[in-house]
């Protein structure tokens, strides 16, 4: 992945993102729960992220979770998500950002359904959706 990472000015992301999406890709921010854009999708396809169109996660690993964001149980590929650990807000999580463009995408909680058993808890404005073709 990191022959073709991308990276952009500030301003040059706050031009081509939305107000939301640049607040939480690129400042790491929280969408509010229950708001986001694909909380309810359900077609074939692939969740690719807003800021680089790094494919993420097939529809296939989405679930309700409850929590008030697109939920996934895997990625398409452990290499298109970095994973670190964040600290802040006085709580021990793990983040989620594109390891193509360093966006924040969202939390992996470690409570999701088999088989993996993680949760990969993502913003709806860090993402964007492709449906399958046919």
């Amino acid at each position: 992945m990191p022959d073709d990472r991308v990276a952009k000015t500030d301003e040059e992301w706050k031009a081509e993102l939305s107000p939301e999406a640049y607040a939480v890709t690129r400042c790491g921010g929280t969408e509010r729960a229950f708001t986001g854009p694909w909380l309810h999708e359900k077609r074939p396809g692939l969740f690719v992220c807003v800021a680089c169109g790094n494919e993420l996660f097939d529809a296939a690993t989405k679930y309700e979770s409850g929590s008030g964001w697109p939920s996934f149980f895997d990625v398409v590929d452990r290499a298109a998500v970095t994973l670190k650990e964040d600290t802040s807000h006085g709580m021990r999580r793990i983040e989620a950002t594109c390891a193509k463009c360093d966006a924040h995408l969202g939390h992996v909680f470690p409570d999701g359904p088999a088989p993996t058993g993680l949760r990969f808890c993502m913003n709806g404005v860090a993402l964007d959706f492709r449906p399958a073709e046919g």
